[in-house]
């Protein structure tokens, strides 16, 4: 559904791929309100789809299809060239497995749209769906993807995440990427715990929603508490994302830096809330160990983008 629902108005809006061609040709309403349910397109897409193909209404809904996929593409070719510095990241947790990722865009008013924000749900979820497919032996497995195999993810329908990115852009009317992901799949005692900055105030639990913000966080833990405490496990995520530990940090290989702003050390950082502890100090009430984590910010310069500048200054300076 998502398909039918992001891409109706662009195709409505192209004035050429539907001018008139007369009337109804003996145009059935009950076609009509069939593929009008079917497929959320316009009565005025349907009906000229239906007149194209007498009353055939399959043949019909692949016609609309066909429309806005190539509606999309040509779009998305003209603004390919477009920079995309703005965006959302997307984080979803269900059960022991998550997936976290970045998708672009050229404006931040597009970015807080929910046509946009369905998109990140929309990818967050195939990529889960790939991580559920996944079996394996150890504690903790995790698979990051390039913008490239982004795209060349098949989805239920046969159409791969890249088609339908092309849809967006003809819809939103601006260059969209989708840049990354890192999906964690967890085992045994593991568990696991998402989060995006801003959050929205007074929410639960936030299993099998896709957060999405500026930044995001996934963490592995184990604990021997039997309940979960979603408000402890997610102000760890909160410190991952505002105070950007580079590791977690070993007591007997790691000793904390001499200015407490300038530390990078996950377990010797002063704990967000709570000055008076460190994190370490904190996970040691809760019986909770940290085991991995993971942090994006949005728009930051990843190693393969930064090879990416390497590679364009060298070329400009030949």
């Amino acid at each position: 559904m998502l398909f039918q629902r992001i891409f109706t108005r662009a195709l409505h809006s192209t004035r050429q791929l539907y001018a008139g061609s007369g009337g109804s040709g003996g145009l059935e309403k009950s076609a009509l309100a069939a593929l009008r349910k079917k497929t959320g397109y316009t009565f005025a897409n349907c009906k000229k789809a239906l007149e194209k193909h007498n009353n055939d209404v399959g043949l019909a809904e692949k016609w609309l299809h066909e429309q806005a996929q190539t509606l999309g593409w040509s779009k998305a070719t003209k603004v390919a060239d477009r920079a995309t510095a703005q965006g959302l990241i997307g984080v979803l947790i269900r059960g022991n497995r998550g997936a976290m990722v970045e998708l672009n865009c050229e404006t931040d008013f597009v970015a807080r749209n929910d046509t946009f924000k369905r998109f990140v749900d929309h990818v967050a979820r195939m990529c889960l769906h790939y991580t559920d497919l996944t079996d394996f032996d150890g504690d903790l497995w995790k698979l990051g993807f390039d913008s490239d195999a982004l795209r060349n993810l098949r989805t239920e329908e046969g159409r791969t995440l890249g088609d339908h990115l092309a849809l967006l852009i003809g819809a939103i009317g601006e260059n969209a990427t989708i840049r990354r992901a890192l999906c964690f799949k967890a085992n045994n005692d593991l568990r696991l715990v998402g989060y995006a900055h801003p959050a929205p105030t007074n929410v639960g639990s936030t299993e099998g929603i896709t957060q999405v913000g500026k930044y995001g966080a996934i963490v592995a833990y184990r604990s021997t508490h039997t309940l979960l405490d979603f408000e402890f496990h997610k102000s760890i995520c909160q410190q991952i994302v505002g105070m950007k530990p580079t590791k977690i940090g070993e007591y007997d290989k790691d000793k904390p830096a001499e200015n407490k702003d300038d530390e990078t050390c996950l377990i010797h950082q002063e704990y967000l809330l709570d000055a008076d502890k460190t994190v370490g100090e904190v996970l040691q009430e809760y019986n909770c160990e940290i085991v991995d984590y993971h942090r994006f910010e949005c728009g930051e310069q990843t190693e393969r983008s930064l090879e990416a500048i390497i590679r364009s200054q060298h070329q400009s300076s030949n």
